[in-house]
């Protein structure tokens, strides 16, 4: 940040809205409880409540609040809370407020308020919300058993990579082939009425859920996948109104294998088994009068059977064979006298609850186009690369089988290419009734695809002289966690616009109850991607109830020497340098600093401190007199021969460069902590590693780095490695060798973000314009222009790697801090001081960005034309922005009219001067304003 008063803003903005405030009406709203509205199944039992407040007048700011937590919705209402009252705290906290009453009950469901005091006493009190406890120790699943169908057999963990299962593994036989069971439940309840019901349901690996009949949430691919041989989550349900008192209930569960066991069938990226499905479940009825009933699997009440699912793999595909279905198996009274005792399973791992990590259909998108292609087969467009399932409708005879393969490319003659995708993967129908329209949509399973080719049936608008099945309906259903999006950007500039959503797609795809850098052939978390393209996904999508899971699965996964793997969870060993890899494991470093500063969450460094601490301690075990020189690099940078490791820049670089961050990054935590002793340790050990890495890396007698390649230059720019007054020579060395490639890029997975960030920083968003706005080298505009519609693993767009890959994403943060100009101060906390400074470049007359910060909406529209310049920008309540305008003087900028020197809420108007441009820099508090400048000076 340019401007001086940043460290001035929240006192401004204080005395501004003092003087503004005085005949402010607010309103509270958007109430959550850790991070979410009205979670159901939380387990901390110390529970940290935020909150948003809306007014119309400009310079509001939070005086006090009191919140009032209760178990009577109507008493919280009035006033009352018999289970905490904060009384009135002096403080304009609205973010993360611990709870710091009474212990919690586990299972119980809570109500609460917050009345918010404006600097003037104008009191607003938030509408009652609620929140859901879930069970915090082992001893609350009240004895509850894991049951399944059948006994485990072979566990075969870690699990194998590729095709080849040695055959010591398997002895011939296929591994993980168990099957798919149904389990069901039928209790009497009391005839009272029901204050409350809650389910407590963990299914390996994936379930489904239902309650007389009716399948509860929306919900898709349940629990989310983590390392099973040490930690599972459960789902926490609010079936009280699916409940009848007095009467016989059913209980119901369905069962797929995801990533607890892989069967060696079809397409397989790894194989292995946690054992065979299991469930383990937790009912907890509460009557009106406190009593409490409760329902728990066990093999005395409740009944196995096998389902119509013949064939589940989170990679191969799903089979399902309506002819085996067995109606009304989830309603009461249904005969289930031939069903089996089911198996108890000893299993002793931790369970926790899932919060706001669960998948759901996000669009349905219907048939685009289709066409029959060589083979004879038709093959339906649905116009977009995604991540998801097809829901489709068919009636023929009982008996008759429809097969949907699915694809991202198509093959020069129309048939599927599933070459770099995961070959085979398919979906097959089995009809159970003649001449019945019968409609599905697989379970347990989920691909990367554009297209589906229909094999065994015909479509109905087709002719059908051998009677096969038809399909009268088909839908593509987009799956991808259920995570609010919260920012938006739109541009003058189609290209711009078109790279937006080609990386929109691309996180959607993959931003699973694990961040995968495909949808299809992997599935699996590789970790780079998690903190390079972190910002990228801050801004477009509230992930802070996703990362918690992140780093609780990099935890989970930390060898016992300290190593954080490629992959979490690890579910198998990487060899060839594929294991371990400084730029990969560095998220469990980087990701809770950055959820810290985007949210004001610092649970994560809290709560993983010490093992952060072993994993930089291994670092250090891999230096060489602090250089750290092993791993992948810059992945799939741009040079000649076939893409994969790092050619154009040494590993030591990006490794030992990362290596430094990493310890800088732990000494600002220590810090926070508390640590002095530890802070001090690192802050020293950085400054080693810093002398080092110039030593062995830095030309000093020709200002760049390494092999003078972008990544290099770029990343010792963004991590502040290069030696004082050396900035300029070294960004001229990365400029320079932009424009000598007709402005085309050559860094990769690792370097691109670094290439971005160190133009943007020094001011250079000419270079970048010009690197994003071409489509005859490779690159987004390249990637468009070949027929992408999600972002693909290679800047060429090759067929023969992914289609689908999160990883290149980059400019996505560049569009919302550069062009759109909304970022947060560097000494800001959860976006409470707002920078705002818009950089129009190129042809880009205009900008519209939003982003919903924990404070509340911030949003920046500029316009540009001759003689003329307007922003409109809203600054949310209890924040304060650093606003640039491109003026020389005040007297050339007006708000809604108003001479910027007399505008309500502005204060701290200095001249500055941005990399050579004069500008105008001043403190807006909150509110929304309209700036007008005349004759700006570009």
């Amino acid at each position: 940040m340019n401007c001086i008063i940043k460290s001035l803003l929240f006192s401004a903005f204080l005395a501004c809205s003092i003087q503004v405030c005085a005949a402010a009406k607010h309103s509270v709203y958007d109430t959550k409880v850790e991070q979410l509205v009205s979670p159901l199944g939380i387990d901390n039992p110390a529970p940290r409540f935020s909150w948003k407040t809306a007014s119309p007048s400009r310079g509001f700011i939070q005086k006090s609040y009191r919140i009032r937590v209760g178990t009577d919705s109507a008493a919280v209402a009035s006033g009352s809370a018999d289970v905490w009252d904060s009384e009135t705290c002096l403080s304009n906290r609205s973010v993360l407020v611990p709870f710091k009453g009474s212990e919690l009950a586990p299972a119980t469901t809570y109500f609460w308020t917050v009345a918010v005091e404006s600097g003037d006493g104008d009191v607003a009190v938030s509408p009652v919300a609620r929140f859901t406890t879930g069970l915090f120790e082992p001893s609350q699943w009240a004895g509850a058993k894991w049951i399944g169908l059948e006994p485990d057999g072979e566990i075969i963990v870690p699990f194998i990579h590729g095709i080849k299962v040695p055959e010591h593994l398997h002895r011939g036989r296929l591994i993980g082939r168990y099957t798919m069971p149904m389990l069901r439940n039928e209790t009497k309840l009391s005839n009272k009425p029901i204050a409350s019901a809650l389910a407590f349901v963990c299914g390996l690996g994936h379930f489904d859920f239902y309650v007389n009949g009716q399948r509860q949430g929306e919900h898709f691919l349940d629990p989310g996948w983590t390392k099973y041989d040490k930690e599972a989550q459960y789902v926490a349900f609010d079936i009280s109104n699916s409940l009848r008192p007095g009467q016989a209930n059913a209980l119901g569960v369905m069962l797929g294998n995801g990533f607890y066991n892989i069967p060696n069938e079809r397409y397989y990226k790894l194989t292995g088994s946690f054992g065979a499905p299991k469930l383990k479940m937790a009912v907890i009825v509460t009557y009106a009068d406190g009593s409490r009933q409760t329902i728990t699997t066990d093999a005395r009440s409740w009944r196995a059977a096998s389902g119509p699912i013949t064939y589940s793999s989170i990679y191969g595909g799903e089979d399902y064979d309506a002819r085996l279905e067995r109606d009304g198996w989830n309603m009461p009274g249904y005969d289930a006298g031939n069903w089996k005792k089911p198996v108890e399973t000893p299993l002793d791992i931790r369970l926790k609850s899932q919060q706001g990590t669960h998948l759901a259909v996000r669009h349905e998108l219907p048939v685009m186009s289709s066409e029959v292609n060589s083979k004879g087969f038709r093959v339906y467009d649905f116009g977009q690369n995604m991540s998801g399932i097809v829901r489709v409708s068919v009636k023929g005879r009982k008996g008759q089988s429809v097969r949907l393969r699915l694809s991202e490319l198509l093959n020069p003659d129309g048939t599927p290419n599933q070459s770099a995708s995961g070959d085979p993967f398919y979906l097959e129908y089995t009809i159970g009734a003649d001449s019945v329209v019968e409609t599905w949509q697989p379970q347990f399973t989920y691909y990367g695809f554009r297209y589906a080719q229909l094999e065994n049936g015909v479509d109905a608008a087709d002719a059908n002289p051998l009677s096969l099945p038809q399909v009268v309906g088909i839908q593509a259903l987009h799956t991808a966690n259920a995570a609010p999006q919260v920012g938006t950007f739109s541009c003058s500039k189609p290209l711009f616009n078109s790279i937006y959503n080609l990386i929109d797609w691309a996180i959607r795809s993959n931003m699973a109850s694990v961040l995968t850098d495909c949808p299809h052939r992997e599935k699996i978390g590789w970790q780079e991607q998690n903190y390079l393209m972190q910002n990228s996904m801050l801004y477009n999508y509230d992930l802070s109830s996703l990362f918690p899971k992140i780093m609780s699965d990099l935890e989970a996964s930390q060898w016992k020497q300290g190593t954080i793997p490629t992959i979490a969870p690890e579910y198998v060993l990487f060899a060839d340098g594929f294991e371990d890899t400084p730029e990969w494991g560095s998220a469990f470093i980087i990701c809770p600093w950055e959820i810290y500063r985007w949210y004001g969450d610092d649970t994560l460094v809290r709560r993983h401190y010490p093992a952060m601490q072993r994993y930089i301690d291994y670092l250090g075990t891999r230096a060489d007199n602090n250089i750290v020189a092993y791993g992948l690099g810059d992945w799939f940078d741009i040079a000649p021969g076939k893409p994969g490791r790092s050619k154009l820049t040494s590993n030591g670089v990006t490794a030992t460069a990362t290596y430094y961050y990493d310890v800088l990054t732990m000494s600002k935590i220590a810090g926070l902590l508390g640590k002095p002793d530890d802070a001090a340790r690192y802050s020293a050990l950085a400054a080693r590693i810093k002398d080092s890495y110039n030593k062995a890396f830095f030309h000093a007698d020709k200002g760049y780095y390494d092999r003078n390649s972008q990544t290099a230059n770029a990343i010792s720019l963004h991590f502040g490695l290069v030696p004082y007054g050396r900035e300029a020579d070294v960004l001229n060395a990365l400029v320079d060798d932009i424009r000598q490639r007709g402005n085309a890029l050559t860094a990769g997975d690792i370097g691109y973000r670094y290439v971005l960030r160190a133009l943007e920083e020094g001011g250079r968003t000419d270079v970048i314009f010009d690197m994003n706005s071409h489509y005859d080298k490779p690159g987004y505009g390249w990637q468009l222009a070949h027929g992408a519609t999600a972002l693909t693993e290679s800047w060429q767009a090759y067929g023969f790697v992914s289609n689908n890959h999160l990883m290149l994403g980059h400019l996505m943060e560049w569009l919302y801090s550069g062009l759109g100009g909304i970022r947060q101060a560097d000494n800001s906390i959860a976006f409470h001081n707002i920078e705002i400074n818009p950089m129009p470049v190129g042809d880009v007359n205009y900008a519209s960005t939003t982003y919903q910060t924990p404070y509340g909406e911030v949003s920046c529209r500029w316009e540009r034309k001759p003689g003329m310049y307007t922003m409109k920008l809203t600054v949310p309540a209890n924040s304060a922005a650093c606003v640039t305008l491109p003026a020389s003087t005040a007297s050339q900028v007006s708000d809604y009219g108003t001479s910027l020197a007399d505008a309500e809420g502005i204060s701290n108007i200095m001249p500055g001067s941005r990399t050579g441009n004069p500008n105008l820099t001043f403190t807006a508090a909150s509110g929304t304003y309209n700036f007008q400048v005349a004759d700006p000076v570009w």
